[in-house]
């Protein structure tokens, strides 16, 4: 209790989302199918958000070329093959531990949402994978921050700043900008699909991360 005490509110809504997705993975694990979950260090990985790729350092990581990672999708063969990130892998959460993918492999899952691929990170971790990752908040994440950014209103010129560059990434893979909703008005529905990936590569944005942070090693 006094460890969760020190969480902001996120990373409390990411352990109940560990705690939540170790309870689905405990009830369908198939028989012979084993692993050991160590609590403290699942905990302290979220704590120090060491087990996650954001959006943005994955859009950045595609757009490089970088082929030094699996990017996997665990969801099921129809939702894959309706929209997927580029570059990614079909692997169902049923199967991630039948040994499709390597130990040595740096890996990261992602899901519609975040508790499938939170789910598959566990047991891998649980199998002894040491470099195994999410893609924060997952495919819906994807949506909003990399195919549909939205224009801020009365943005500062470092926000039109970053803004002209991410619609340089959207338009890379695909998505467009979206405006700002009216205050008082709902805000605008995502795009369910978005077409292929555009040929030429956007301008990256300033600071782009280039690589896993040396600190996720072994997480």
């Amino acid at each position: 209790m006094r460890f969760l005490s020190k969480l902001t509110l996120n990373q409390k809504l990411g352990v109940l989302a560990l705690a939540l997705g170790a309870l689905a993975v405990f009830a369908n694990v198939a028989p012979g199918h084993t692993f050991t979950l160590n609590a403290k260090e699942l905990l302290t990985g979220v704590e120090r958000q060491e087990d996650h790729v954001t959006p943005a350092e994955l859009a950045a990581w595609i757009i490089e070329g970088r082929t030094d990672y699996r990017l996997v999708d665990v969801r099921n063969e129809k939702a894959f093959a309706l929209y997927h990130v580029p570059t990614a892998e079909n692997v169902p959460l049923a199967t991630v531990a039948d040994g499709t993918l390597g130990r040595a492999d740096t890996i990261v899952l992602y899901g519609e949402g975040g508790i499938h691929a939170a789910q598959a990170w566990m047991v891998l971790k649980g199998k002894g994978y040491p470099r195994v990752y999410t893609l924060l908040e997952g495919l819906d994440a994807w949506k909003a921050d990399v195919l549909f950014p939205v224009m801020p209103q009365s943005p500062t010129p470092e926000q039109q700043a970053r803004f002209e560059r991410s619609v340089q990434v959207a338009k890379f893979f695909g998505g467009q900008p979206r405006a700002a909703a009216a205050p008082g008005s709902e805000p605008m529905a995502l795009p369910t699909q978005a077409a292929a990936p555009a040929v030429a590569p956007p301008t990256l944005p300033k600071g782009a991360a280039s690589g896993p942070k040396k600190k996720r090693e072994g997480c």
